[in-house]
């Protein structure tokens, strides 16, 4: 079989699992979503080999939508790391057997504790099924591997539920945008949504009076760079004319003489606050389908100028 087709056949089979097991979910994963969120403590994930892995992005995803969580290998927690649970916290333990040595071990110290179980297994008769808290079967016909023996299909479902669980979690806590910036300072959206429009505004202004000439506003306009001059008088903001205006108007006028910076001026240009995060004046300029806006101070003084290419400079 040409491996294109093999791999067509892996995801054919990863999808079928994932259909079949999110219409398994019912109210044990009502009630986990339930638990994470009413406790006191942290959520702990745990695995061993691939289903470490697995954990670790499980743990990565919650701590940064808004759910304290980390992972822990299972075999250092049974040798000293079980100081890192506490009563009140929640532990994922991941094992697709159900009977993993090293996550099984780990079972009467975490009772001990006082530390509720979630088990992600694929076996909800075993060892580790019978004696946690809530259980979510993650179990699956086969394998994507052929020999039925690598955890490839079974890991993608167990990372797809550690993905639902969040997702949930997300929705159940009203988790926004501005709160996933908070956790991701250091990304571009992050940036975005930290950034607030005096960060990158342009100042001083480029600005024209309404008696100015037309010849005098294309002279601002050039020297300005920005594609604009503010038409403005002792502080007050009377207009806006951009290239755009300018093209119209010498299409529409023959000469130059006689026109002035009030006669074609845009005479509401849209303002935006200082203080406003740039993430929604540049949702302002989309909607609107403006490539400018004039940026104000709370007392309505014309203090910059925010242009939608100015996204570039946050990333």
């Amino acid at each position: 079989m040409p491996s294109v087709e093999i791999g067509k056949k892996v995801f054919v089979t990863q999808a079928e699992a994932l259909q079949v097991t999110s219409e398994r979910l019912g109210s044990e994963f009502e009630e986990s979503v339930r638990m994470i969120m009413t406790t006191s403590g942290r959520v702990i994930v745990s695995g061993m080999g691939k289903s470490g892995i697995i954990g670790n992005k499980i743990a990565a995803t919650l701590a940064s939508t808004g759910t304290p969580s980390f992972a822990v290998h299972p075999a250092e927690a049974y040798h000293g790391d079980l100081g890192m649970f506490t009563k009140g916290d929640v532990a994922i333990l991941i094992s697709y057997s159900g009977e993993t040595e090293e996550v099984i071990r780990l079972i009467p110290s975490l009772k001990h504790f006082g530390v509720k179980i979630i088990a992600l297994v694929g076996n909800p008769s075993s060892t580790l099924g019978k004696n946690s808290d809530l259980v979510l079967d993650v179990g699956v016909d086969r394998e994507a591997c052929p020999n039925n023996l690598a955890p490839t299909t079974s890991t993608t479902v167990t990372l797809a539920m550690g993905d639902a669980l969040a997702v949930a979690l997300i929705e159940r806590r009203q988790f926004m945008p501005q709160d996933f910036a908070v956790f991701h300072p250091g990304g571009s959206l992050g940036r975005r949504l930290l950034t607030r429009v005096r960060d990158v505004m342009h100042s001083p202004v480029p600005c024209n009076t309404p008696a100015d000439s037309l010849r005098e506003v294309i002279m601002t306009i050039t020297q300005g760079g920005l594609g604009l001059t503010v038409i403005a008088d002792n502080g007050t903001i009377h207009g806006l004319i951009t290239d755009g205006d300018l093209r119209r108007s010498l299409f529409d006028n023959q000469g130059l003489d006689g026109v002035t910076g009030g006669d074609i001026m845009t005479r509401t240009p849209m303002t935006i606050n200082e203080n406003e995060m740039f993430s929604a004046a540049e949702n302002t300029m989309l909607k609107a389908n403006v490539t400018s806006l004039l940026v104000v101070d709370d007392n309505g003084a014309l203090t910059g100028v925010l242009k939608l290419q100015d996204a570039r400079k946050i990333g």
